[in-house]
């Protein structure tokens, strides 16, 4: 399951690790896209959250430099909190780089059903295509794919999210927004060998290179030098805590 999916579900899950981890004291506990619930965090429970606006920015900047229309489109999941920090970070993204440029929202659905429509995402995207959009930006789990299939079909270009998802439509996904769960997950086991582990939640951004963007490689292909080296900017202001 995509991890749009799994937020969908976040409390049953929290109060699963929350128990668990007060079942057995003496054991560390580290849990991806993790609440606090009402009680607080357990002693032994490690949250590992991400500023996925921060990642959003990044390639909002990239559709706002690409962009020969002056609109951008954006696909949301569900409408929950999750998806509305991706969708304000890429509007901010765009604004940085186009102040004139318009975006585009709309959303699968209210239900967890929202991330599994592709064709619900291809419908959204079409409508914002035929409004002048030529990026295309989603948070929307495998309705994603019906974004790709419209950008392909429209020929213009898409931005995939959360992993590397250049493979799904090489000839339109420009970039991707990554979380690197990799970077929390690799940061908390150095953690607990070298004694450091500390419960709580611990939040990475582009500071703790917890989130990017593909901008490298074959898979950026498409990315012009100069759009590469606008971003590079702006991500050293966001990282430096001079752009918030």
């Amino acid at each position: 399951a995509r991890r749009e999916d799994q937020q969908v579900e976040l409390a049953v899950r929290q109060r699963d690790v929350d128990a668990v981890a007060r079942a057995y004291p003496r054991a560390r506990f580290a849990c991806v896209d993790y609440a606090p619930g009402p009680t607080g965090v357990p002693a032994n429970v490690r949250g590992l959250v991400f500023r996925e606006e921060e990642g959003a920015f990044l390639v909002g900047a990239t559709a706002g430099l690409l962009s020969h229309t002056g609109h951008v489109g954006f696909v949301g999941g569900m409408t929950i909190p999750l998806i509305k920090k991706f969708e304000l970070g890429y509007q901010e993204g765009v604004r940085a780089t186009c102040a004139s440029c318009v975006v585009h929202v709309g959303y699968a659905g209210s239900t967890p059903d929202a991330f599994k429509d592709p064709e619900r995402g291809k419908t959204i995207s079409i409508a914002h295509i035929a409004a002048g959009a030529d990026v295309l930006f989603h948070a929307a789990g495998s309705s994603g794919h019906g974004v790709f299939q419209a950008a392909h079909d429209a020929r213009v270009l898409a931005i995939g999210v959360d992993s590397d998802q250049h493979d799904e439509m090489p000839d339109v996904i420009v970039t991707s927004m990554v979380k690197r769960v990799d970077v929390a997950i690799y940061d908390t086991i150095r953690d607990l060998k070298d004694g450091r582990f500390e419960p709580g939640v611990r939040s990475f951004g582009i500071a703790d290179e917890g989130v990017d963007y593909v901008h490298e490689g074959e898979h950026a292909r498409l990315l012009p030098l100069a759009v590469r080296e606008r971003v590079d900017v702006l991500k050293g202001e966001i990282a430096r805590g001079e752009r918030k």
